[in-house]
């Protein structure tokens, strides 16, 4: 079986390195996991030119691209991918068929609940989220199956904003929306942060000294940056999780599709939970930490 990552710049990519983790703990033999520099104006030529791929996993810039082209082409599109406007995962399936789908928000959903966040609480749930793009629309998602009552995006422009907010009223969540210099850390149950490392380097926050109850953060960004906001979060009380574990959570969701794509259908808790195991081992050679 083969399969790839797909974007622009994808040097950074740290998907073959979790998908072949992840054939090496399963024992799976002969899977080749590719990286390729493919842009929005390339990808069609590119997925028509390589046939033997099983599946692709997409980067920034092609998660919207892609839905377009499933859109024009008659492809599936998963009710999740439609709803966050997109998609992150290209698998062909035995019949001949192409499916698009979004594991992102499963990722999110997935690394909050292995840290313990996220379950049922005795009020309503609070969130935050700062960003406004692609990735913000993913996390409302997730917030949105997670149980969040309401959700306020933190933006340098509220206008970016419009898109996650009109898609948080959609799914039945009271959205507010401000702007990132006045986002109050450790106010929210749960924040997740969209933005790129050192985004937020300059901004003024009003941090406590400790956080009056229990709050948590996932920062989707994996490379550290200043201010580091998981060191923040932690030195509160809080409960800090990385964004490499989202990272691991929606590459399993990738990998099992693409081998029951294949043929192997491998997705039980014990599997599951190898190659989470291994994909988590592996990382912190792949960051150099």
């Amino acid at each position: 079986m083969r399969a790839a990552v797909l974007g622009s710049p994808i040097d950074h990519s740290l998907s073959p390195v979790l998908h072949r983790a992840g054939y090496a703990a399963l024992g799976l033999s002969g899977c080749v996991y590719d990286r390729c520099e493919v842009d929005e104006a390339g990808l069609a030529d590119f997925l028509d030119t390589h046939p033997e791929h099983r599946g692709f996993s997409l980067t920034m810039p092609l998660k919207h691209a892609l839905l377009e082209l499933a859109a024009a082409r008659g492809w599936e599109i998963d009710s999740v991918a439609a709803r966050t406007g997109a998609g992150n995962t290209l698998t062909r399936l035995p019949d001949g068929s192409v499916r698009v789908t979004n594991t992102d928000v499963a990722g999110i959903v997935r690394a909050l609940r292995a840290a313990g966040v996220g379950t049922a609480g005795p009020r309503p749930l609070r969130a935050a989220v700062l960003g406004g793009g692609a990735t913000a629309a993913s996390a409302t998602a997730a917030l949105a199956e997670l149980g969040a009552e309401s959700i306020e995006f933190s933006v340098r422009t509220p206008a970016r904003a419009a898109a996650v907010h009109a898609l948080a009223e959609e799914l039945g969540i009271e959205a507010s929306v401000g702007l990132l210099a006045d986002w109050r850390p450790g106010e929210a149950d749960i924040t997740v942060s969209t933005l790129p490392a050192g985004a937020l380097a300059g901004v003024r926050l009003a941090w406590p000294e400790r956080f009056a109850q229990p709050a948590a953060l996932l920062d989707v960004a994996y490379a550290r940056a200043e201010p580091d906001l998981l060191a923040e979060f932690t030195a509160r009380g809080g409960t800090a999780v990385p964004g490499t574990r989202m990272l691991v959570h929606q590459a399993v969701e990738q990998f099992l599709g693409f081998t029951a794509a294949a043929g192997c259908d491998l997705d039980t808790p014990e599997h599951r939970a190898r190659l989470v195991a291994a994909m988590l081992d592996t990382l912190p050679r792949a960051v150099g930490a």
